[in-house]
């Protein structure tokens, strides 16, 4: 017979740095003409952080921002903001253009949030002198900037180097880093040790934890929180008996984090858990059969394991 996990408490909301500890990168609720359900997506913000969650990132790719109306997107901001406050919610400001990133700053700040995530430009492949300039015009919305670094799907990748120049100039002050390239970590801490890392991709959370990082925007725990945090903490608390085990355990649904239909999967296993996962907007497809079976199986085994 298993144990359930215990949810712990999360951080209080006035941290001074309120993109630390685990927020989770949240999977919007969609009814089934595909209209948003903002009643329910409060109610999984405010279950988030009952489960002993940090906060949320609302407006990331695993919530569909990209095909969202600009009414529905500021409404999932303010959505979150009523449910859990706004200390704890770190919206994606993601655009094409930069003035277009920094009013969703300033929307967010309007809303209360007190920081955002924000991409490079990546409607073309950005150089250097691009990416400084657009993280400047954004930081002029008077937001802490946590830069998030997916050159996978962006093809501007912020390197350590890059990066230590936009902490220098203060237009960011951490970085989701979903490189996949550990290693990293400790290139980042030795360029500019006072930008906080935060862990990117599920997949990599035990090697980042124990590299330094000092949150993790995460995807997985959309389904089960509590175990996530657990795992989380006893990581980066040097735990590594009892994260390895976590770990290895949760490593088959994890690593779909890192996989394109990262939306789908998460979105299947909270239908699995009994949460609202729900359909995507196109153009994501529903997953392969093969595809469907793998991430059924992980979940149903974490369920058996009482890790949901």
């Amino acid at each position: 017979m298993t144990t359930p996990i215990t949810p712990p408490t999360p951080t209080p909301p006035d941290h001074p740095r309120p993109w630390h500890g685990v927020l989770v990168a949240t999977a919007l609720p969609l009814n089934d003409d595909l209209s948003v359900n903002y009643g329910r997506y409060a109610e999984h913000c405010a279950w988030l952080v009952e489960n002993g969650c940090d906060g949320v990132v609302p407006n990331g790719s695993l919530g569909e921002y990209q095909v969202l109306t600009p009414e529905e997107r500021a409404k999932v901001v303010e959505t979150a903001v009523t449910a859990v406050g706004g200390r704890r919610v770190m919206p994606g400001v993601a655009a094409y253009g930069s003035a277009e990133a920094r009013r969703w700053a300033e929307q967010a700040k309007d809303a209360g949030c007190a920081c955002v995530m924000l991409l490079p430009p990546n409607a073309y492949r950005a150089d250097e002198r691009s990416v400084l300039a657009h993280y400047e015009e954004v930081a002029k919305a008077g937001l802490p900037v946590v830069a998030y670094n997916n050159p996978i799907d962006t093809k501007v990748d912020l390197v350590p180097e890059l990066l230590a120049k936009l902490h220098a100039e203060g237009y960011v002050h951490g970085v989701k880093e979903f490189s996949g390239d550990v290693r990293r970590a400790y290139r980042i801490a030795e360029l500019a040790p006072e930008l906080d890392l935060l862990i990117g991709a599920d997949d990599v959370l035990l090697e980042l934890a124990v590299a330094g990082a000092k949150g993790w925007i995460a995807g997985y725990p959309n389904m089960l929180p509590a175990a996530s945090v657990e795992l989380y903490r006893a990581a980066v608390a040097g735990d590594l008996a009892t994260a390895g085990k976590l770990y290895r355990q949760l490593h088959p649904l994890l690593r779909w984090d890192s996989k394109p239909e990262f939306v789908q999967a998460i979105k299947l296993s909270m239908d699995i858990a009994g949460r609202h996962g729900g359909p995507c907007r196109p153009p994501r497809v529903p997953l392969l059969p093969e595809q469907e079976k793998a991430v059924r199986t992980a979940s149903e085994r974490a369920i058996a394991a009482g890790l949901a």
